[in-house]
């Protein structure tokens, strides 16, 4: 894109850069940095600030968003020699208080789609300048960025997109069209490198500008924004682009409205779709309860970070706080987003860093260990927590007493970012599709969006969805004769009660130890008769001690004789998808014949199984206090990407399996040990 911009230097544009990107171009490409600023310098190029680690605006901390609107503003100002004065809004999310925050900043203009304009009633004829918006008296410009050139550039003949810019041109030389969108349409998505720079389509279409230039230019939308004055003020709703907030919708209604919409729209029925609007960003932190756990584990980081600001100016950790706020992992559409394992990891071991820095200032850089209760993630029940120097763990009594956080606090990951396998609305495509239809490669088939492409052929057979999260310390009773490909498919039959329900919880801490005992009174299912069990656990943490130890008892609370096997479920995340060579399994005196982190298979007797990453220097130990049974499988999603509906491994699945026969008010003992070190 430079090297066209500087072969056709009256093409001007304005460019937006995530500070991810313009780290990354400091340290591998500071060339191009040096040529970008010879663009601002001629004022061909106008860069737009943001947000510096692109974040959803509205999901962070009012500090945080003005902290790195700020760090954005002082890059371009000392690398670029400009003063920005415009905001790229990341994922063009838009709320309206935001003009009150973005006028705070020193920002004079944002660009938000056209949808939320058309939304209050304006037409496409009102939508060819700005207007002014305002919060509590804070005014900022709102320009709308054009679906319609969204949709056409580069993807139509450069010559219909210069007839349909000449159909909107006038006498009026305030008119103005915008074009805003991502630059991986341009070169990154599939297929476009060729088209843009192969075929030529971006020379085309600026030799074709300049070629038209009696009626037709380019300008930037901040010095537009300097010389024409607003087509009057506007109150914008809540907004993104019209797929993002589709996608924001459960996955049933976005498909039922998707399929409206489209039919609609083939019967030229413009008269209701421009009254058609859905969804909100927020629901994201609704509809992946993953994605709310990260958000919730954020703003919590960001309370100590400020915090420990406030006692000591040294590095808190803010900067891997704003780089773990990237809005990246916060969303899903029809591509990456919360599904992508390694985006998990990363911004888990970001907000670890950043955790790590501030709990240094607290603590005083000793040795510690708290206990706490509290509501963590806003569905009105108590979490606990025990956190140290050594580890976090964040555990839900509500949810089967399960562990859905836990952190390794040295090497700053968290070995539960885990993903559920649930439906999204893209899989109807496959499920209602013959299975003799499925192609791999570049077969294209109808979806709610334009295409989706089938990358692996045997993907439809993959549509499993989970009944709980995929967290750990999960308690299950079995049948003796379950089998573990049922179990993995979720077909097996679940014989307790204990999965989706409560346990009374205490936690508490002496000196250095950390104790939560879970318990509940629950019942197990045979041949329709019921028998009260009550299982008893309790997870024991020492500050500095690199382990963790579940004891287990159950026991038979009925007037007969129970035979049942007991399982416990760890759903572990050591990035071990595509058969990833650094990531393993091994256990003592046991050849795997597949050791990867992605196999399937049982154990029958063992007491010792590991599984590591040698990449992230992590090896996990798990010791039982007997011999037990192991299945282990890898959780699996079918997720849509730039490439193609595909498998991504999600987690690393084990189960403990313990054979119980009980008489009546027998108990039965499992001892769990987790040692944690590093691979090498």
């Amino acid at each position: 894109m430079v090297d066209a911009l500087e072969r056709h230097p009256t093409v001007r544009l304005s460019l937006h850069y995530s500070g991810c990107l313009l780290d990354w171009l400091e340290v591998v490409h500071p060339e191009f940095l040096r040529r970008l600023a010879s663009l601002v310098k001629r004022s061909q190029v106008e860069v737009i600030g943001g947000a510096y680690y692109e974040p959803i605006l509205p999901a962070i901390p009012d500090a945080d968003k003005l902290g790195q609107i700020a760090k954005m503003s002082d890059f371009v100002h000392h690398k670029l020699g400009i003063q920005t004065s415009g905001l790229w809004l990341a994922e063009r999310v838009w709320e309206p208080y935001l003009a009150k925050i973005l006028a705070e900043a020193g920002i004079e203009w944002t660009l938000v789609d056209d949808t939320a304009f058309k939304s209050v009633g304006l037409d496409n004829s009102d939508l060819l300048g700005y207007y002014n918006t305002e919060e509590q008296g804070y005014r900022v410009k709102v320009f709308p960025i054009s679906k319609h050139l969204r949709y056409s550039i580069p993807w139509h003949d450069v010559e219909k997109v210069i007839s349909y810019l000449r159909s909107l041109a006038s006498d009026d030389e305030s008119r103005i069209a915008i074009l805003g969108d991502d630059g991986e349409k341009f070169g990154v998505w599939p297929e476009t490198y060729e088209h843009c720079w192969g075929n030529g389509w971006v020379d085309k279409f600026f030799s074709e500008v300049e070629r038209n230039s009696d009626w037709l230019y380019m300008v930037p939308v901040g010095e537009y924004a300097r010389i024409f004055p607003p087509r009057g003020r506007v109150y914008l709703p809540c907004a993104s682009y019209d797929e993002m907030m589709e996608w924001s919708l459960p996955a049933d209604v976005l498909w039922e409205y998707s399929c409206l919409k489209k039919r609609l729209e083939a019967e030229g029925r413009s008269d209701i779709t421009k009254f058609m609007n859905s969804g909100f960003w927020r629901n994201f932190l609704v509809k992946y309860p993953e994605i709310n756990r990260m958000h919730k584990k954020m703003l919590r980081v960001h309370h100590k970070v400020y915090q420990a600001k406030v006692r000591n100016q040294e590095d808190c950790g803010l900067m891997e706080l704003w780089k773990a706020q990237c809005n990246c992992p916060y969303w899903h559409g029809v591509f990456g987003g919360v599904y992508l394992t390694d985006i998990r990891a990363v911004t888990y071991s970001n907000l670890i860093r950043a955790e790590n820095k501030a709990d240094n200032v607290l603590h005083q850089r000793r040795s510690w260990l708290e206990c706490q209760k509290a509501d963590f993630d806003g569905d009105g029940a108590d979490e606990l927590f025990i956190e140290s120097d050594t580890f976090s763990i964040y555990i839900s009594p509500e949810e089967g007493g399960s562990i859905f956080e836990w952190d390794i606090r040295n090497h700053c990951y968290n070995l539960l970012s885990t993903l559920a396998r649930r439906p999204e609305a893209y899989h109807n495509v496959l499920a209602d599709m013959p299975s003799d239809d499925v192609q791999s490669g570049d077969s294209v088939i109808p979806s709610i969006h334009d295409a989706v492409k089938v990358k692996d052929i045997s993907v439809s057979s993959f549509l499993i969805y989970d009944k709980y999260p995929r967290s750990s310390l999960i308690d299950h009773f079995f049948a003796s004769d379950t089998q573990l490909k049922t179990f993995a498919d979720g077909s097996y039959q679940e014989m307790g009660d204990f999965i989706h329900s409560p346990y009374e919880s205490w936690i508490k801490r002496r000196g250095k130890m950390g104790n939560v005992l879970l318990r509940r009174s629950g019942c197990i299912e045979i041949q329709y008769k019921r028998f009260p069990i009550e299982v008893q656990k309790e997870i024991k943490l020492v500050s500095s001690a690199k382990k963790i130890t579940i004891n287990y008892k159950i026991q038979n609370m009925s007037d007969m004789s129970v035979e049942v096997v007991f399982g416990s479920e760890w759903n572990i995340n050591l990035l071990g998808g595509g058969h990833n060579e650094q990531a393993y399994y091994k256990s003592p005196g046991i050849y795997l014949e597949d050791s990867h982190l992605d196999s399937f298979g049982e154990l029958l007797e063992i007491e010792t199984i590991m599984l590591g990453n040698k990449n992230l220097d992590i090896e996990l130990e798990l010791v039982a206090d007997r011999r037990v049974g192991l299945w282990r499988f890898p959780v699996e999603s079918v997720s849509n990407s730039e490439t193609g509906i595909e498998k991504i491994y999600q987690a690393s699945c084990l189960v403990v399996l313990l054979p119980l026969k009980l008489s009546q008010g027998d108990a039965a003992d499992l001892n769990l040990t987790w040692n944690v070190r590093s691979s090498s």
